[in-house]
């Protein structure tokens, strides 16, 4: 019989032999495969990966997907740059950064194409536009870059040479730079699908009314424009885009959007504020999803309503100074354009016109979820009322409570809750009947913030009272010292112990 001791040694035998024999199955994985991989690694580790051997120096030098923006100051050396050193800078971070970006493009098989190049750094225009050209040479398909000048008040020019390039399809470039004419750009980015600009200096030519047009972008699906100083008139009118984002447009006076595959569209801080001639038209049939967010209402807002339109957030405000009928009519246009949103966020300075202002707009018939966001003084509970009685199916109902401590709040008087009717209580009372259907269908209700103020108690205790379908309430009432939980216990048993209008209710106190 084999005793134990020998066993061990065969077993020792057997992996030398194995060992001894043992081949690199990584290398032998095709080159797409092993591109994948290394895809998932810092550009610094693939390049140093491509010493070990000529299979793996082939790899690097067709490697498509450069990514330089992981490299740190400390990374790059530009006197041994050749053999990938990468501990001892000796030139400045940006200089020798784009040393070595230029050595990589340089070194690169030329047939070998470039799927993504993406870096971050501050260099001169003509740097700039001479390796953009590289990249464009070997057919890049995805161009990330974010540059500064050396010189802080210039600005680059855009770089032309990616206008006519047929392998390009996704554009983003984060600089200040001026827009060649409509004219040269017209006709150009035929095969481009995601375009985002930022810091677009405007002034020599305020108005693109034919720029993003179907002869200029056929098959642009997403556009990103944020900071565009100078920009006054905008028509958006790509057949194929499904993605607009609009940011920090703050000079905008007029906004034309007719796109008839838009889902999902997202402005935030635009429009003049300081004007009384702003005007928006938007024309989505396959609209999904709006972000209106912190914009300056207009004078004048045409928003043909969206059967498809699920969620939306609205946010707008109104300088008291530039306040004029048409900007509240401006308001009640845009919300009635929402009539058949299903889910909808309104921002506080959006509560606050509502509550200064009798608006009337088409109610929102089907409407399921709700999160409205007030400091909920007294002054606000008119614009709560409002969004209440335009919510008839509302199923879901998310407070967040935002509090200023400049504005006193009345303490609800727990000692006199079965005594007598708070002025709250007494209001919210007086609404029942144009309630009605809002009380029928309410099931859940989240209140953030929730403190022992007389107004949000008033309210829970209402729809208590009166929300037939309510199944569950929940009161985030946060952090507080023991003084306050002891109070707030009370007023935990206190709402616990009258008579509620669904016994299926269930009230949790977080």
């Amino acid at each position: 019989m084999e005793t134990r001791s020998a066993k061990r040694k065969k077993m020792a035998q057997i992996v030398e032999n194995d060992a001894k024999t043992a081949t690199d199955r990584i290398s032998d994985l095709p080159d797409a495969v092993l591109h994948h991989i290394l895809f998932l690694l810092p550009i610094k580790c693939v390049a140093q990966m491509s010493v070990l051997s000529k299979r793996w120096k082939h790899l690097w030098c067709t490697f498509p997907d450069l990514d330089f923006r992981t490299l740190s100051p400390f990374q790059i050396s530009s006197k041994n740059i050749k053999f990938l050193d990468f501990e001892k800078p000796r030139q400045p971070l940006d200089s020798s950064r784009m040393d070595y970006i230029t050595q990589v493009l340089s070194m690169r098989d030329k047939h070998s194409d470039i799927r993504v190049l993406c870096f971050r750094a501050r260099l001169s225009f003509s740097r700039l536009n001479g390796l953009i050209r590289r990249a464009i040479r070997h057919n890049v398909r995805e161009l990330d870059i974010e540059a500064s000048t050396l010189c802080t008040d210039d600005y680059f020019n855009f770089p032309r040479c990616v206008i006519g390039s047929e392998s390009l399809r996704v554009l983003k470039l984060r600089s200040g730079f001026r827009l060649p004419p409509s004219s040269v750009m017209r006709h150009g980015f035929q095969s481009l699908k995601t375009l985002s600009l930022s810091l677009v200096i405007l002034y020599n030519q305020p108005s693109l009314p034919d720029l993003f047009s179907e002869s200029s972008f056929p098959h642009l699906q997403t556009l990103n424009l944020d900071a565009c100083f100078g920009l006054k008139y905008l028509h958006v009118g790509c057949r194929a885009i499904e993605d607009l984002n609009l940011e920090k447009c703050y000079e905008l006076e007029g906004l034309d959007i007719s796109c008839a595959k838009l889902e999902r569209m997202r402005l935030v801080k635009c429009f003049d504020a300081y004007t009384d001639k702003t005007s928006v038209k938007i024309i989505a049939p396959k609209l999904k999803l709006l972000c209106w967010q912190n914009n300056a209402l207009t004078d004048m807002a045409i928003f043909e309503p969206s059967d498809l339109l699920h969620e939306v957030t609205v946010g707008f405000y109104i300088l008291t100074r530039y306040k004029s009928q048409s900007k509240l009519q401006s308001a009640v246009d845009l919300l009635s354009g929402l009539s058949r949103v299903h889910s909808l966020s309104l921002e506080r300075p959006t509560i606050e016109i509502l509550s200064s202002n009798r608006l009337l707009f088409q109610p929102f018939y089907d409407l399921k979820y709700l999160e409205l966001k007030t400091a909920f003084n007294r002054s606000n509970v008119p614009g709560l009322l409002c969004v209440f009685k335009s919510s008839p199916t509302l199923n879901t109902l998310i407070l967040k409570i935002m509090y200023e401590y400049r504005i006193e709040r009345k303490e609800w008087n727990r000692d006199l809750w079965d005594m007598t009717i708070t002025e709250g209580e007494e209001f919210w009372e007086s609404q029942i009947r144009t309630l009605e259907s809002f009380l029928q269908h309410l099931k859940v209700v989240k209140i953030h913030g929730f403190l022992d103020y007389e107004n949000e108690v008033a309210l829970a205790k209402f729809l208590l009272k009166h929300g037939k379908a309510l199944k569950e309430m929940v009161l985030y009432t946060g952090h507080c010292n023991v003084r306050d939980t002891l109070r707030r216990q009370k007023i935990r048993s206190q709402m616990m112990g009258f008579s509620w209008a669904s016994s299926n209710a269930k009230v949790a106190f977080q």
